[in-house]
């Protein structure tokens, strides 16, 4: 299948999880995670209407911005270094990764040099996986005051990565437990939070039911990744 047939078909899913979950249409936004993936590629799946793609590495970002239309939009959704801040900050509409405190108040602190508000996304490892960046639940709660405080962050959400399970059923409860402090957070400290970005290519589906509204979908639109590319 092609790239526009692969998106086809990835936007039906996602419409029809928004509708067997009792989801208003258009209430979950697609990433496409076009990390590894050539410009030539991902220009592909905008000439099929996607216009907001999430990347891992701040290189391939700090690459394919500039060679692209000015109106597409960039998440980070990997790891971020915090040396790497400054660069990525005008490139990016929003960070899924904000994985740690001191990673926020650095963020804080050139978006403040910056004069800019960046839009961002704490990340919790609810699985409690060693391998995985994140703030574990006990001490996104415990650090949530200090975040929010921070004058030039735009938290929007929340984000998770579990563990990697094939079957899709295994993983609900890690996106159930990012809804349920999602919804502890907002009524403990009164600040909105709308996003919940969790759910890729295997099990966004179990991730809308539970309450996702960003989406992080690679291969289902692009094939599998070759990782021999930059």
């Amino acid at each position: 299948m092609s790239i526009q047939e692969n998106l086809e078909e990835v936007r039906s899913q996602i419409a029809e999880a928004e509708k067997e979950s009792g989801r208003e249409a258009g209430s979950v936004s697609l990433v496409a995670v076009s990390k590894t993936w050539p410009v030539e590629v991902i220009e592909e799946a905008v000439a099929a209407g996607q216009r907001v793609f999430g990347e891992n590495k701040v290189q391939e970002i700090l690459a394919k911005v500039p060679a692209m239309a000015d109106e597409l939009e960039w998440h980070l959704i990997g790891h971020l270094q915090k040396n790497k801040t400054r660069k990525i900050l005008p490139l990016c509409a929003a960070i899924h990764s904000v994985d740690s405190l001191d990673l926020a108040q650095q963020i804080d602190r050139i978006a403040g040099e910056l004069e800019i508000t960046p839009s961002v996304l704490v990340q919790v490892n609810v699985s409690g996986d060693e391998a995985k960046f994140g703030f574990s639940p006990e001490a996104a709660q415990e650090h949530w005051e200090s975040l929010i405080k921070l004058s030039h962050l735009k938290i929007g959400g929340l984000m998770t990565v579990p563990t990697f399970n094939s079957d899709p059923e295994a993983v609900r409860p890690d996106f159930a437990r990012l809804r349920e402090l999602r919804d502890f957070l907002v009524g403990e400290f009164g600040k909105q939070l709308p996003e919940l970005s969790m759910g890729m290519s295997h099990d966004f589906a179990v991730a809308i039911e539970e309450g996702a509204t960003l989406v992080r979908v690679g291969s289902s639109i692009f094939g599998k990744r070759d990782y021999g590319t930059t």
